[in-house]
């Protein structure tokens, strides 16, 4: 399993969110740069977002997941198009678990593991 997960649960189905594709950026000044991406799958889980050796340093991260297209094959209108989580990594090497709560009118997240 890779440094940081992630899993949605679509809250107003109260099912998995599958097949949403998610991004994972560092920041490096003003710019972010991607190190992962991947799609979850039908458990609504990514465990592979980085290799399973890769050990991140310390600095601001986020994942970006593009909720649309979810919603989109599903008929059902949203107000978020996307969902970004920016947080911090202290440079333990410890494990990120970072899900995301989400219906089509609002979403929640936090620190999982």
């Amino acid at each position: 399993m890779s440094q940081i997960t992630t899993h949605i649960l679509d809250t107003t189905r109260g099912k998995p969110a599958q097949g949403v594709t998610i991004a994972l950026y560092q920041q490096n000044g003003a710019d972010w740069r991607e190190l992962g991406l991947g799609t979850t799958n039908a458990d609504g889980r990514i465990a592979d977002l980085l290799p399973k050796d890769k050990i991140l340093p310390a600095g601001t991260y986020k994942m970006y997941f593009e909720t649309q297209a979810y919603f989109d094959r599903l008929g059902v209108v949203t107000f978020y198009p996307f969902v970004e989580i920016v947080f911090q990594i202290t440079g333990s090497g410890e494990h990120y678990h970072v899900p995301l709560l989400l219906n089509p009118f609002g979403y929640s997240t936090y620190r999982g593991s």
